[in-house]
């Protein structure tokens, strides 16, 4: 099996006017994608070069113009179309041309910003979801905060020749080391991955337990010197429960790549924030947030860098990326991290009617049905 020699597609999603989903039903096709075949034994890894398929979830700005995508390779394609008509069925998916080949990049005619984004604390921390916004309670189109809403205003505002990209790279987790627990557990069946033994780990800490015997911790205090038992604060054991929450989700490893492109006398260096501050929403101080890293921002003056030569070779590199969707493998291989489906759900799924953002198309009539003629 070779990367290479493997077809890939991009479907494009497109919305009709009215649609009630909660993000949940986005979770509930992330679920459907999570698989390890490619790699589910040493055979097939290292003997057929097999791999973890992965996927590209895409929400993009063409001149104001939204659009979502899944990049995906061609003999999953079905999977994937079967599982958005069957949580979406009044959406239309279609396989589309590569928007990414209608420009060629030149440093001398495009102007490029790029960076990826990570977590600011340890993965285990999960970022502020859809469910601490209160969407899976399902609540009247009126009285939804959608969390993606600014993200879309901001995408929506870019003007004739502006362009913004966001890419999120999904795989299924395997582990961060090559055992994940001792033979009688993976004997069993009952061994966690490390990313699991990390978040127990960080749920004890915040409730103050012993890692072993889960019994409250005790320290020596007061004037008597009695044992004192360590008390949490509301924050931590907010923290503790959204972590626990998170540790019954399927689990991806994750890379995020945004993109700002504009021909150069339309660049405007206002959307550079724009496009950071896009995911400020998705923080929380008790838990996790995202925030933005690049290579580009080592160079803070004319002389690091000589007519930019450097920065205009990373970009290039970085367009590159974007294009090959290379985050998990070579060329462009990088660290991922890990997020819950219901995390992913949140920073990717299918805004309602709440959305008023006038550049945001959707289907005038609405489908009764998905197409007949799906493959089985």
């Amino acid at each position: 099996d070779n990367i290479a020699k493997r077809e890939h597609v991009l479907l494009e999603v497109k919305l009709p006017r009215e649609q009630y989903k909660s993000p949940l039903a986005m979770e509930l096709v992330l679920n459907a994608l999570h698989e390890r075949a490619g790699e589910a034994n040493w055979l097939q890894k290292y003997w057929k070069g097999g791999t973890r398929p992965w996927y590209s979830l895409e929400i993009v700005s063409i001149e104001g113009d939204i659009r979502f995508f899944f990049w995906t390779q061609k003999k999953t394609k079905h999977l994937i179309e079967h599982q958005v008509y069957a949580q979406y069925p009044d959406v239309e998916v279609s396989e589309v041309e590569d928007y990414t080949n209608f420009i060629k990049y030149n440093h001398e005619q495009i102007g490029l910003f790029g960076c990826n984004f990570v977590p600011v604390k340890s993965d285990v921390y999960p970022i502020k979801t859809y469910i601490d916004y209160g969407l899976d309670k399902d609540p009247k189109e009126e009285y939804k905060i959608d969390p993606m809403t600014p993200m879309m205003e901001f995408l929506g505002a870019l003007g004739p020749g502006e362009q913004c990209w966001y890419q999120i790279m999904i795989r299924f987790h395997k582990n961060r080391t090559k055992k994940s627990s001792s033979w009688k557990d993976q004997l069993l069946g009952a061994g966690m991955t490390s990313w699991q033994k990390d978040a127990q780990a960080e749920v004890d800490k915040l409730l103050n337990r012993d890692p072993k015997t889960k019994v409250p911790q005790f320290e020596v205090g007061g004037e008597n010197k009695f044992p004192v038992q360590k008390v949490s604060s509301d924050g931590e054991k907010e923290a503790a429960k959204a972590i626990e929450r998170s540790m019954a989700k399927n689990v991806f490893d994750v890379g995020i790549l945004g993109l700002y492109i504009a021909e150069t006398d339309s660049f405007n260096g206002i959307n550079i924030s724009g496009m950071i501050g896009s995911w400020r929403q998705f923080g929380s101080d008790n838990l996790n947030a995202i925030k933005p890293t690049s290579p580009l921002f080592k160079f803070s003056y004319p002389w690091q860098d000589y007519k930019n030569t450097r920065k205009n070779r990373i970009k290039a590199k970085m367009f590159d990326a974007y294009r090959r969707r290379s985050y998990f493998h070579w060329p462009y291989k990088k660290q991922p991290f890990v997020m819950t489906t219901e995390e992913l759900a949140t920073i990717f799924h299918f805004p309602g009617s709440v959305v008023q953002t006038p550049s945001f198309k959707r289907i005038e009539a609405k489908k009764t049905e998905p197409p007949s003629n799906l493959p089985v």
